[in-house]
Protein backbone atom coordinates (compact mmCIF):
# COMPACT_ATOMS: atom_id res chain seq x y z
CA UNK A 1 0.00 0.00 0.00
CA UNK A 2 1.13 3.15 -0.58
CA UNK A 3 1.62 6.47 1.09
CA UNK A 4 -0.73 9.66 -0.04
CA UNK A 5 1.85 11.19 -1.17
CA UNK A 6 2.76 8.26 -3.48
CA UNK A 7 -0.70 7.55 -4.69
CA UNK A 8 -0.43 11.52 -6.14
CA UNK A 9 2.77 10.76 -7.54
CA UNK A 10 2.15 7.49 -9.24
CA UNK A 11 -0.57 8.41 -11.89
CA UNK A 12 0.46 10.86 -14.90
CA UNK A 13 -2.59 13.49 -13.82
CA UNK A 14 -2.67 17.14 -13.11
CA UNK A 15 -1.46 17.15 -9.51
CA UNK A 16 -5.38 19.16 -9.05
CA UNK A 17 -7.31 16.67 -10.69
CA UNK A 18 -5.28 13.99 -8.83
CA UNK A 19 -6.05 15.54 -5.23
CA UNK A 20 -9.49 15.27 -6.00
CA UNK A 21 -9.18 12.21 -6.68
CA UNK A 22 -8.19 11.05 -3.58
CA UNK A 23 -10.12 13.22 -1.59
CA UNK A 24 -13.12 11.48 -3.04
CA UNK A 25 -11.78 8.45 -2.21
CA UNK A 26 -10.14 8.52 0.72
CA UNK A 27 -12.70 11.49 2.40
CA UNK A 28 -10.30 14.04 3.33
CA UNK A 29 -10.23 17.29 3.04
CA UNK A 30 -7.44 19.26 1.51
CA UNK A 31 -6.20 20.18 4.37
CA UNK A 32 -5.86 16.82 5.96
CA UNK A 33 -4.72 14.80 2.84
CA UNK A 34 -1.65 17.61 3.55
CA UNK A 35 -1.08 16.39 6.98
CA UNK A 36 -1.62 13.21 6.62
CA UNK A 37 0.51 12.33 3.40
CA UNK A 38 2.63 10.27 4.88
CA UNK A 39 -0.09 7.69 5.98
CA UNK A 40 -0.65 4.34 4.12
CA UNK A 41 -3.70 4.89 1.96
CA UNK A 42 -5.93 1.76 2.55
CA UNK A 43 -5.76 -0.65 -0.06
CA UNK A 44 -9.21 -0.47 -1.00
CA UNK A 45 -9.08 3.34 -1.54
CA UNK A 46 -5.88 2.51 -3.56
CA UNK A 47 -7.54 0.49 -5.41
CA UNK A 48 -10.65 2.88 -6.28
CA UNK A 49 -8.34 6.15 -7.30
CA UNK A 50 -6.09 4.19 -9.80
CA UNK A 51 -9.25 2.84 -11.28
CA UNK A 52 -10.56 6.96 -11.45
CA UNK A 53 -7.53 8.09 -12.69
CA UNK A 54 -7.10 5.24 -15.13
CA UNK A 55 -11.01 6.40 -16.42
CA UNK A 56 -9.80 10.15 -16.07
CA UNK A 57 -6.71 9.39 -18.51
CA UNK A 58 -9.22 8.21 -20.60
CA UNK A 59 -11.23 11.22 -20.79
CA UNK A 60 -13.60 10.93 -18.40
CA UNK A 61 -14.68 14.31 -16.69
CA UNK A 62 -13.62 14.98 -12.89
CA UNK A 63 -17.28 15.88 -12.34
CA UNK A 64 -18.65 12.83 -13.09
CA UNK A 65 -15.98 10.69 -11.59
CA UNK A 66 -16.92 12.86 -8.35
CA UNK A 67 -20.43 12.40 -9.55
CA UNK A 68 -20.69 16.31 -8.61
CA UNK A 69 -19.96 20.05 -9.80
CA UNK A 70 -20.24 23.57 -7.68
CA UNK A 71 -22.71 25.79 -9.61
CA UNK A 72 -23.12 29.34 -7.70
CA UNK A 73 -21.64 28.13 -4.73
CA UNK A 74 -23.32 24.76 -4.23
CA UNK A 75 -23.14 21.35 -4.57
CA UNK A 76 -24.27 19.49 -7.52
CA UNK A 77 -24.97 15.79 -8.27
CA UNK A 78 -24.20 15.41 -12.11
CA UNK A 79 -23.94 11.92 -14.07
CA UNK A 80 -23.28 11.37 -17.92
CA UNK A 81 -27.26 11.63 -17.90
CA UNK A 82 -26.96 15.66 -17.48
CA UNK A 83 -24.52 18.66 -18.86
CA UNK A 84 -21.77 19.45 -16.27
CA UNK A 85 -22.92 23.41 -14.97
CA UNK A 86 -20.17 25.74 -16.02
CA UNK A 87 -19.26 28.93 -14.93
CA UNK A 88 -20.52 30.77 -17.91
CA UNK A 89 -24.14 29.66 -17.26
CA UNK A 90 -23.86 32.09 -13.79
CA UNK A 91 -23.54 34.69 -16.21
CA UNK A 92 -27.50 33.90 -16.96
CA UNK A 93 -28.64 33.56 -13.29
CA UNK A 94 -27.14 37.02 -12.70
CA UNK A 95 -29.03 38.51 -15.58
CA UNK A 96 -32.44 36.91 -13.95
CA UNK A 97 -31.77 38.01 -10.53
CA UNK A 98 -30.97 41.19 -11.91
CA UNK A 99 -33.46 42.09 -14.78
CA UNK A 100 -37.12 40.37 -12.47
CA UNK A 101 -35.45 41.05 -9.08
CA UNK A 102 -36.77 38.99 -5.80
CA UNK A 103 -40.14 40.57 -6.31
CA UNK A 104 -42.96 38.13 -4.72
CA UNK A 105 -44.83 35.86 -6.60
CA UNK A 106 -42.72 36.13 -10.20
CA UNK A 107 -43.32 32.99 -12.30
CA UNK A 108 -40.23 31.13 -13.78
CA UNK A 109 -39.66 28.63 -15.76
CA UNK A 110 -36.22 26.88 -16.79
CA UNK A 111 -36.41 25.30 -20.10
CA UNK A 112 -34.44 21.90 -20.45
CA UNK A 113 -33.48 21.85 -17.47
CA UNK A 114 -30.89 19.35 -17.26
CA UNK A 115 -28.59 19.15 -13.80
CA UNK A 116 -31.43 21.36 -12.43
CA UNK A 117 -28.60 23.77 -11.77
CA UNK A 118 -30.18 26.83 -13.08
CA UNK A 119 -33.74 26.29 -11.64
CA UNK A 120 -32.61 25.22 -8.21
CA UNK A 121 -30.67 28.48 -8.05
CA UNK A 122 -33.03 30.75 -9.09
CA UNK A 123 -35.65 29.20 -6.23
CA UNK A 124 -32.74 29.46 -3.64
CA UNK A 125 -31.50 32.87 -4.70
CA UNK A 126 -34.81 34.24 -5.15
CA UNK A 127 -37.29 32.43 -2.35
CA UNK A 128 -40.53 34.36 -3.67
CA UNK A 129 -40.92 33.33 -6.85
CA UNK A 130 -42.68 30.32 -8.06
CA UNK A 131 -39.99 28.27 -9.95
CA UNK A 132 -41.10 25.48 -12.69
CA UNK A 133 -38.41 23.45 -15.00
CA UNK A 134 -38.90 21.54 -18.07
CA UNK A 135 -36.71 18.68 -19.61
CA UNK A 136 -37.29 16.21 -22.43
CA UNK A 137 -34.97 13.76 -20.62
CA UNK A 138 -36.44 11.53 -17.48
CA UNK A 139 -32.94 10.44 -16.47
CA UNK A 140 -32.08 14.12 -16.46
CA UNK A 141 -35.22 15.47 -14.64
CA UNK A 142 -34.78 13.14 -12.27
CA UNK A 143 -31.53 14.44 -11.16
CA UNK A 144 -32.67 17.77 -11.52
CA UNK A 145 -35.32 16.91 -8.64
CA UNK A 146 -33.09 14.90 -6.73
CA UNK A 147 -31.09 18.36 -6.61
CA UNK A 148 -33.72 20.28 -5.61
CA UNK A 149 -34.28 17.94 -2.90
CA UNK A 150 -31.04 17.99 -1.22
CA UNK A 151 -30.93 21.40 -1.74
CA UNK A 152 -34.36 22.41 -0.39
CA UNK A 153 -35.70 24.35 -3.52
CA UNK A 154 -39.22 24.09 -3.99
CA UNK A 155 -39.33 24.04 -8.15
CA UNK A 156 -41.95 22.48 -10.05
CA UNK A 157 -40.93 19.70 -12.65
CA UNK A 158 -42.53 18.15 -15.52
CA UNK A 159 -41.28 16.45 -18.19
CA UNK A 160 -41.32 16.90 -22.15
CA UNK A 161 -40.21 19.69 -24.59
CA UNK A 162 -39.84 22.92 -23.98
CA UNK A 163 -43.22 24.79 -23.08
CA UNK A 164 -45.47 21.85 -24.07
CA UNK A 165 -46.20 19.88 -20.74
CA UNK A 166 -46.45 23.46 -18.90
CA UNK A 167 -50.11 24.84 -18.49
CA UNK A 168 -51.86 26.29 -21.37
CA UNK A 169 -52.64 29.56 -19.66
CA UNK A 170 -49.46 29.82 -17.74
CA UNK A 171 -47.27 33.35 -17.89
CA UNK A 172 -44.26 33.88 -17.22
CA UNK A 173 -42.29 37.20 -15.50
CA UNK A 174 -39.43 35.12 -16.77
CA UNK A 175 -38.03 32.38 -19.28
CA UNK A 176 -34.75 30.98 -19.10
CA UNK A 177 -33.30 28.26 -21.28
CA UNK A 178 -29.57 27.21 -21.81
CA UNK A 179 -30.80 24.81 -24.75
CA UNK A 180 -28.63 22.81 -27.07
CA UNK A 181 -27.19 24.96 -28.90
CA UNK A 182 -23.58 23.36 -30.75
CA UNK A 183 -23.79 23.08 -34.64
CA UNK A 184 -23.78 19.13 -35.18
CA UNK A 185 -20.42 19.63 -37.53
CA UNK A 186 -18.03 21.47 -34.88
CA UNK A 187 -15.18 19.94 -33.81
CA UNK A 188 -15.30 20.70 -29.92
CA UNK A 189 -18.29 17.59 -30.04
CA UNK A 190 -15.19 15.10 -29.91
CA UNK A 191 -13.25 16.52 -28.00
CA UNK A 192 -12.21 16.97 -24.08
CA UNK A 193 -15.10 16.03 -21.56
CA UNK A 194 -17.91 17.58 -24.07
CA UNK A 195 -17.65 14.03 -25.75
CA UNK A 196 -18.91 12.30 -22.64
CA UNK A 197 -21.77 14.64 -21.80
CA UNK A 198 -25.44 13.87 -23.48
CA UNK A 199 -25.39 14.77 -27.04
CA UNK A 200 -29.09 15.99 -27.05
CA UNK A 201 -28.00 18.36 -24.87
CA UNK A 202 -25.49 19.99 -26.38
CA UNK A 203 -26.75 20.51 -30.75
CA UNK A 204 -29.63 19.78 -32.46
CA UNK A 205 -28.26 18.13 -34.61
CA UNK A 206 -28.22 20.86 -36.86
CA UNK A 207 -26.62 24.68 -37.00
CA UNK A 208 -26.49 24.70 -33.33
CA UNK A 209 -30.06 27.48 -33.39
CA UNK A 210 -32.90 24.88 -34.25
CA UNK A 211 -33.53 25.13 -29.97
CA UNK A 212 -32.92 28.79 -29.63
CA UNK A 213 -35.42 29.55 -33.05
CA UNK A 214 -38.36 27.26 -31.30
CA UNK A 215 -38.00 29.11 -27.84
CA UNK A 216 -37.70 32.37 -29.01
CA UNK A 217 -41.10 31.71 -31.62
CA UNK A 218 -42.78 30.19 -28.81
CA UNK A 219 -41.75 32.94 -25.78
CA UNK A 220 -44.04 35.93 -26.61
CA UNK A 221 -46.80 33.55 -25.88
CA UNK A 222 -45.99 33.06 -22.32
CA UNK A 223 -44.62 35.80 -21.36
CA UNK A 224 -46.42 38.67 -18.96
CA UNK A 225 -45.98 41.96 -20.31
CA UNK A 226 -42.55 43.05 -18.90
CA UNK A 227 -41.47 39.77 -18.30
CA UNK A 228 -38.28 38.48 -20.32
CA UNK A 229 -36.84 35.33 -21.77
CA UNK A 230 -33.12 34.86 -21.43
CA UNK A 231 -30.65 32.08 -23.00
CA UNK A 232 -27.24 30.88 -23.02
CA UNK A 233 -25.48 30.26 -26.67
CA UNK A 234 -22.38 29.95 -28.45
CA UNK A 235 -20.19 33.24 -28.30
CA UNK A 236 -20.95 33.43 -32.10
CA UNK A 237 -24.57 33.53 -31.64
CA UNK A 238 -25.47 36.49 -30.30
CA UNK A 239 -26.19 38.53 -33.47
CA UNK A 240 -28.38 35.44 -34.74
CA UNK A 241 -30.24 35.45 -30.87
CA UNK A 242 -31.08 39.02 -30.77
CA UNK A 243 -32.40 38.88 -34.71
CA UNK A 244 -34.50 35.57 -33.67
CA UNK A 245 -35.89 37.78 -30.30
CA UNK A 246 -36.64 40.71 -32.34
CA UNK A 247 -38.58 39.15 -35.01
CA UNK A 248 -40.55 37.28 -31.78
CA UNK A 249 -41.37 40.91 -31.41
CA UNK A 250 -39.47 41.57 -28.08
CA UNK A 251 -38.05 44.83 -26.75
CA UNK A 252 -34.70 45.96 -24.98
CA UNK A 253 -32.95 42.84 -26.59
CA UNK A 254 -29.15 42.84 -26.26
CA UNK A 255 -26.54 40.08 -25.50
CA UNK A 256 -24.23 40.10 -22.36
CA UNK A 257 -20.50 39.04 -22.25
CA UNK A 258 -19.15 36.18 -20.42
CA UNK A 259 -15.76 36.99 -18.13
CA UNK A 260 -13.98 36.19 -21.40
CA UNK A 261 -15.34 39.31 -23.43
CA UNK A 262 -17.37 36.91 -25.32
CA UNK A 263 -21.05 36.65 -26.40
CA UNK A 264 -22.94 34.28 -23.77
CA UNK A 265 -26.76 35.59 -22.92
CA UNK A 266 -29.13 37.42 -25.03
CA UNK A 267 -32.24 38.72 -23.39
CA UNK A 268 -35.61 40.41 -24.62
CA UNK A 269 -38.96 41.83 -22.98
CA UNK A 270 -42.03 41.18 -23.73
CA UNK A 271 -43.95 44.75 -24.51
Amino acid sequence: MPTLNEALRHVDLPRLEARLLLAHVSGLSHSAMVSAGPDLLPDAQWQAFCQLAQRRLAGEPVAYLLGEREFYGRRFAVSPAVLIPRPETEHLVEAALDKVGRKAGARVVDLGTGSGAIAVTLALEAPAWQVAAVDLSPDALAMAAANAAALGAPVAFHHGSWFDPLPADAQYELVVSNPPYIDAADHHLGEGDVRFEPRMALTDGNDGLDCLRAIAAAAPARLAAGGWLMVEHGYDQGLACRLLFEQAGLQQVHTLPDLAGLDRVTLGCQP
